[in-house]
């Protein structure tokens, strides 16, 4: 069975004119038996891309934009790229309407949940208060931390994970309160931040708010979440048509 080609979202260029993507998203693909092949903001053809590919990861990174879910700015928002919304935003509606398999994360489920319409939470402690650390300043640079969440009993997630509780690296300040038409909730933190969704009838679509790539080398429950999102687009390929 031939290896999946797994498309990889990517930050657009910094000021130095480089694309900074953390080398963990592709080596846990590798892991799990995919292909990456990295998609940088700024192609207009999605629909092109997506027809060669398996499955795609939407991977974090700055916040939206705002005017993507009729929301207001503020002062806390931080690395807009509104290249990179578009052509996330556009490549998450198609692939919701094919086969490919889906996984988001972190800022990858907030442009799942936006792209099926929805809202963001604009800065996590002004709605949940500071029960939960969901990241942490450290000389006002935002670096990860740690904590626990649970994981719907019954779920599909709660079933590939192997376990209704885990402990996972949390790095975002923003989230969703609403459930996106079409998804359901599969986990949630302690404070009732909503962690991860997964879609009722697309074949395989899931989305976690935390970052499993940051612990998947060293943590078996995260890595078998790139294991069942590269053996979903493996077996899902069978069914697709090749462009020539």
């Amino acid at each position: 069975m031939a290896a999946p080609l797994i498309g990889i979202t990517t930050p657009g260029q910094d000021a130095t004119g480089n694309i900074q993507l953390n080398i963990a998203y592709i080596n846990a693909v590798r892991r799990a038996g995919g292909i990456p092949v990295l998609l940088t903001p700024g192609e207009e053809k999605s629909d092109r891309l997506l027809a060669h590919l398996d499955g795609v990861l939407f991977t974090g990174g700055g916040d939206l934009h705002p005017q993507h879910y009729n929301g207001t700015s503020h002062p806390t928002l931080a690395r807009i790229d509104l290249e990179r919304d578009q052509f996330e935003l556009d490549l998450a509606r198609r692939a919701l309407q094919s086969e490919r398999a889906i996984l988001g994360i972190c800022r990858g489920l907030q442009v799942l949940s936006v792209a099926s319409g929805v809202a963001l939470v604009p800065h996590v402690p002004e709605r949940f208060g500071s029960e939960v650390s969901h990241l942490v300043l450290q000389a006002e640079t935002p670096i990860p931390t740690r904590h626990g969440v649970s994981l719907v009993a019954g779920s599909q997630m709660a079933a590939l994970v192997g376990s209704l509780s885990i402990e996972i690296v949390s790095w975002h300040h923003q989230a969703i309160t609403t459930i996106p038409p079409g998804w359901r909730v599969a986990a949630y933190a302690p404070d009732g931040l909503i962690e991860a969704i997964e879609h009722g009838s697309h074949p395989w679509a899931i989305a976690v708010q935390w970052h499993p790539e940051l612990s998947a080398e060293k943590d078996p429950h995260q890595q078998r979440i790139f294991r069942a999102f590269v053996r979903a687009a493996q077996g899902l390929s069978y069914g697709l048509s090749r462009p020539a």
